[in-house]
C-alpha cells in the first residue's frame, strides 16, 4: 500500500551535490525530493514537484532577498531575471528578448488573449480539451463587447494524429471561407501542445502550420511542454505565441512560466497584466511609441521573484541528472509500461494503445460506467480514497462518455507504483460508488476533473 522508503536525502547543497554522480532513476531518485516516504506521486503533471537542490537554491536566494529587499528588487533581481531568460531561450530555440517570465501558463495566456483588439465578427477557436480556466477566458472575451465568436473544435479520444490534423484543417477552412465584408476578420486559435485531460501529446506543430497557411493567429498552451517535450525549436515551428509552465516538468518552484512572443508579434502586446508603471499611452503628451516588449514584464508589482528565478537552478539540476533526453526517455518508457500494467490490473484499456500521444503522461480507463452522472461525488470518492487513505495521487476525469485516470511518470517512479495506484483505484471503485446517495460528508474540494465539455480541469 505504501511506497518503498527512499534512501537518505542528500545533506549537501547543489554545489557539492553536483560534484557527485546522480542516483539511478526510480525509487533511488526519491532521495532528491521532499515527499513523505509513504506518498506515491503519480500526479506530478498537476502541480509539479520541487527538487531538494532547487529548493536549497530558493532558500538561499530568499535569504539574499530578505537581507536587503530594496537592493535585491531594485538592483540585483533584473540580472537574475535576464540570465534565466537567456538560458530558457537557448533551450527552446529562440532569441532572449522574445522570452519573458510570468507566474503561470494561465496568466501568460490571459495576457496574450486580452491584448488582442477584437471587432465584431472576429473568431476565437478553442477545443473540447482546452484547459478549464483558459476556455473560460475565451468565453469571457466572447461575453464582452465587441463579442467575438467562440468556435469550439471537437476533439475526442481515442483518435489518431492524422485524424486530428485532418479535422482541424477542415475546421479552420470552414471558418476562413466565411469572410467578413472587409476581409480583415481576425481568427485566433488556442491550441494545446500537450492536453491536460486527457494527457495527450497533440500534433500541435502541424496545427500551427495549418494556422499559418490560413492566416490564423496561433496561441499555444504549452503548459506541459517544457521539460516533457524535448527538442523544442520554436523559431522553426513558428507559433505566434507560446506559453509553458516551468514548475511542472522542468522542476522549478511553482509558479513560474515562460511566455514566448516572436519579435514579429510583439506589437500585439500593449500591456502586461497588471499594467506596469512604465506603460506608455498614445494619449500622453510625451508619447514616443509603446514600451518595448521585455520591459513591460520586468516590474508588474511586488511579488516573490524566487519561483521565477529558480528556473535556472532547475535547469542545473536537470543537466546534472543527464539532460532532457535521458530524463524523457526514462519517463516515456515508464509511462508506456505503467499504463499497460495499470490497465491489466484494472481489466481495462489504455486510451492510446499505439503510444502516439504518450510522452510522460498515460491515460487508463477506469472500471466505472460512463453514465454515472454524479461527477463531483465520484471525484470526491477518488480523492478521499487515493489521497487520504492510500497516500497516492493521479488525476481522474471523464472524457467521451468514459472515466479515465491520468498518470504522470517521473524519475522517482517505478512500475510498482502503478500497482499501488491499482489497489487504491480498485478500493475506490466501483463498490463505493453504490453509496453515492449517502455521501454527504466528504470534503468539497476535488483534485480530479471532468473534461467532457472542456470546462473543469486541474
Amino acid at each position: 500500500m505504501t511506497a518503498t522508503k527512499p534512501p537518505s536525502r542528500p545533506s549537501v547543497g547543489p554545489t557539492e551535490l553536483y560534484k557527485t554522480l546522480p542516483p539511478a532513476f526510480g525509487h533511488d531518485a526519491l532521495a532528491l525530493f521532499g515527499f513523505n516516504p509513504n506518498y506515491v506521486n503519480l500526479n506530478h503533471g498537476s502541480y509539479g514537484s520541487l527538487a531538494l537542490p532547487v529548493r536549497a537554491f530558493c532558500d538561499e536566494l530568499t535569504d539574499e532577498v530578505e537581507s536587503n529587499p530594496d537592493k535585491f528588487i531594485r538592483i540585483d533581481c533584473i540580472h537574475y531575471w535576464n540570465r534565466v531568460r537567456e538560458r530558457v531561450a537557448k533551450l527552446i530555440g529562440v532569441e532572449t528578448d522574445e522570452c519573458v517570465i510570468v507566474n503561470n501558463t494561465s496568466h501568460g495566456l490571459a495576457t496574450v488573449l486580452r491584448n488582442f483588439i477584437f471587432k465584431e465578427g472576429d473568431i476565437l477557436v478553442g477545443a473540447t480539451t482546452t484547459y478549464g480556466s483558459v476556455y473560460q477566458t475565451l468565453k469571457y472575451i466572447a461575453d464582452i463587447p465587441p463579442h467575438p465568436i467562440l468556435s469550439t473544435f471537437n476533439l475526442q479520444f481515442p483518435t489518431s494524429r492524422a485524424k486530428i490534423i485532418q479535422d482541424f484543417e477542415e475546421h479552420i477552412k470552414q471558418l476562413t471561407e466565411t469572410s467578413d465584408a472587409t476581409g480583415a476578420r481576425k481568427i485566433v486559435a488556442l491550441i494545446d501542445s500537450i492536453a491536460s485531460h486527457p494527457g495527450a501529446f497533440l500534433p500541435w506543430r502541424e496545427m500551427v502550420a495549418i494556422c499559418r497557411k490560413a492566416g490564423v493567429i496561433s496561441v499555444i498552451d504549452g503548459a506541459h511542454s517544457i521539460g516533457q517535450e524535448a527538442d523544442l525549436n520554436l523559431s522553426e515551428i513558428r507559433p505566434d505565441f507560446w506559453v509553458s509552465n516551468c514548475h511542472k516538468w522542468l522542476f522549478s518552484k511553482r509558479g513560474s512560466a515562460i511566455l514566448y512572443v516572436p519579435k514579429r508579434n510583439q506589437h500585439f502586446i500593449k500591456s502586461s497584466i497588471p499594467t506596469p508603471v512604465t506603460y506608455h499611452s498614445p494619449h500622453d503628451s510625451d508619447y514616443q511609441g509603446p514600451q518595448e516588449f521585455v520591459k513591460l514584464f520586468e516590474w508588474t508589482g511586488t511579488i516573490d521573484y524566487v519561483p521565477q528565478l529558480s528556473i535556472g537552478a532547475a535547469m542545473d539540476f536537470r543537466e546534472w541528472l543527464g539532460g532532457e533526453h535521458k530524463i524523457n526517455a526514462y519517463t516515456h518508457a515508464l509511462a508506456i509500461a505503467g499504463g499497460k500494467r495499470l490497465a491489466e490490473r484494472l481489466g481495462t484499456d489504455v486510451m492510446d494503445p499505439t503510444g502516439e500521444f504518450t510522452l510522460s503522461m498515460v491515460n487508463v480507463e477506469l472500471p466505472l460506467s460512463g453514465d454515472v452522472e454524479s461527477t463531483d461525488e465520484v471525484l470526491q470518492i477518488f480523492t478521499h480514497t487515493l489521497i487520504l487513505q492510500w497516500q497516492t495521487s493521479a488525476a481522474a476525469f471523464k472524457h467521451n462518455g468514459k472515466w479515465w485516470v491520468r498518470c504522470s511518470t517521473q524519475i522517482w517512479n517505478e512500475i510498482s507504483d502503478f500497482d499501488v495506484l491499482a489497489n487504491a483505484l480498485k478500493d475506490a471503485s466501483p463498490i463505493h460508488l453504490h453509496a453515492l446517495s449517502s455521501m454527504n460528508s466528504l470534503n468539497d474540494h476535488s483534485f480530479g476533473c471532468s473534461s467532457d465539455n472542456g470546462r473543469h480541469q486541474t
